[in-house]
């Protein structure tokens, strides 16, 4: 029952506007995040359908103590829950949609006593709901059922499943031989996007763009895989890859990033610096930093300082941050750019919502800028809206004058930056439809003066990544290398 009522509450707070799906679940004390942030999407996805079943089956006005929430949610994508801190008890208020879900669309109820007994009374009366709804839409399948709005965004089912290969325990051909030793297909180093978008079956490339990514058809589900679970490798868009890449600290160097949490873009600089230097890692959030300490400990990482505080509140002259040189900031945003962002937050937000965004995106770049001894900043947003993107970069270079310029960042990349003002094709924008990702963008901002002459558009550990990688023929399969990293056993 301790899902059910997990994903009741968070249906509950999306409801009041207390937050987005991915900041309730976070903030939920449910255990098993991923669980729980499936189960609520689902529920979004059918919550029209189930709407209608409720009304035609009058089971709200049958069981008046029952919430509406509940009755929506489904029961998990498989196994039983698990009770956690803040589990609702016997006693606890749940709600029809959960239940019923799970009853008409799950793979049965997870739960027993009077719940499930109220949902098997109702049973006759629901699938007789749901097979008038069937005829009256003239279809077959419960899929068919839903909207376009609600079924699967394109975006979603083009974008292919992400694998980075997380350097600080393995290297990418060991990788590459485990997956072949599991009957997957290596075609080598795709060519270009089409390449990627061809992929299909058990086959996998290695990314046209970034040397330690490996690419799978969409869907592909690594969940379970030992790699995955042993931290050997991280389940990461290849946008969200950007930032770090980008920034590329080199080994020993203090880096700072301010909105950490989950941690994926963390343990990618810890790879980048080969775990040699240090990563000051900021987020407001108790529970997220608890769960980003864990994957950070399962992938490897060390050398990294975890604080719960507003990275706003970070005072830049602290002697502690007096030799950090590079900063990773990616600000809370509205999110448009995810591809599988459910359907109660795809609507596009408000001019005013947009607008506060900005603000605050404006004022942490301005503040992550007034570190006395930074040289080179990425600033990155998983947003489609220009004003929370180009425009909060321009405003904020004007504001600093002639401190800090706009570096054309990854020249080879394929889509750049809004026309927005002179010079903002530097920055990188992603989409599904141009770059088989979700949607994002970068810029990478570096302090003007001294020396500001010979660095690169890409950043030291990124050239080198290329000279050894990606200098090569397109389409070239990578030199084996001596493997020094611990070997993972099937």
């Amino acid at each position: 029952m301790a899902l059910y009522s997990a994903a009741a509450a968070v249906l509950e707070g999306l409801e009041r506007g207390d937050g987005g799906v991915k900041t309730l679940v976070y903030n939920s004390r449910f255990p098993h995040v991923r669980q729980l942030y499936a189960l609520v999407s689902e529920t979004l996805r059918y919550s029209p359908v189930l709407e209608k079943l409720l009304a035609g089956a009058a089971l709200l006005q049958a069981e008046k103590k029952l919430p509406p929430q509940l009755a929506k949610v489904r029961g998990a994508a498989g196994g039983p829950s698990a009770a956690g801190p803040g589990a609702a008890g016997p006693g606890s208020p749940t709600s029809p949609q959960v239940l019923v879900y799970d009853l008409l669309f799950g793979k049965g109820l997870k739960c027993g006593g009077r719940w499930k007994a109220l949902a098997r009374r109702h049973r006759a009366r629901l699938e007789a709901e749901l097979a008038r709804l069937k005829v009256q839409r003239k279809v077959s399948r419960n899929e068919d059922l839903l909207a376009p709005a609600q079924a699967a965004s394109p975006g979603a089912s083009q974008v292919p499943r992400y694998v980075r290969v997380n350097t600080l325990k393995t290297c990418v051909d060991d990788v590459i031989d485990f997956f072949k030793r599991q009957g997957y297909s290596y075609l080598g180093k795709a060519a270009s996007v089409e390449e990627l978008r061809a992929l299909s079956g058990k086959k996998f490339l290695l990314d046209l763009h970034l040397p330690e990514l490996l690419v799978f058809p969409p869907q592909t589900d690594f969940h379970d895989n030992l790699l995955y679970t042993s931290g050997h490798i991280i389940l990461q868009d290849k946008a969200s890859c950007l930032p770090a890449f980008l920034l590329g600290p080199a080994a020993g160097s203090y880096v700072i990033d301010a909105c950490a949490a989950p941690g994926n873009k963390t343990s990618h600089l810890a790879a980048i610096l080969k775990n040699k230097g240090q990563i000051f890692a900021f987020d407001v959030d108790t529970k997220r930093l608890a769960t980003m300490n864990t994957m950070l400990m399962r992938a490897g990482v060390t050398g990294f300082q975890l604080a719960q505080q507003d990275f706003l509140t970070v005072d830049p002259g602290d002697p502690k941050y007096s030799k950090v040189t590079y900063i990773l900031l990616d600000p809370s945003c509205s999110g448009s750019g995810m591809v599988n962002r459910v359907p109660r937050e795809e609507a596009a937000p408000s001019a005013e919502r947009l607008q506060a965004l900005a603000g605050f995106q404006r004022k942490v770049l301005s503040h992550a800028l007034s570190f006395p001894a930074l040289r080179r900043l990425v600033y990155s947003t998983c947003s489609l809206h220009r004003e929370e993107n180009e425009d909060v970069v321009h405003a904020v270079l004007q504001e600093r004058g002639l401190a800090f310029r706009l570096v054309n960042a990854f020249p080879s990349w394929p889509c750049r930056g809004l026309a927005a003002f002179p010079g903002a094709e530097s920055c990188l924008r992603a989409s599904p439809a141009d770059t088989l990702t979700h949607g994002f963008f970068v810029a990478v901002l570096e302090r003007c003066g001294e020396g500001a002459a010979a660095l690169s558009s890409l950043p030291a550990a990124a050239e080198e990544n290329l000279q050894h990688g990606e200098g090569k023929e397109l389409g070239a399969a990578p030199k084996k290398r001596k493997r020094k990293k611990q070997r993972v056993k099937e």
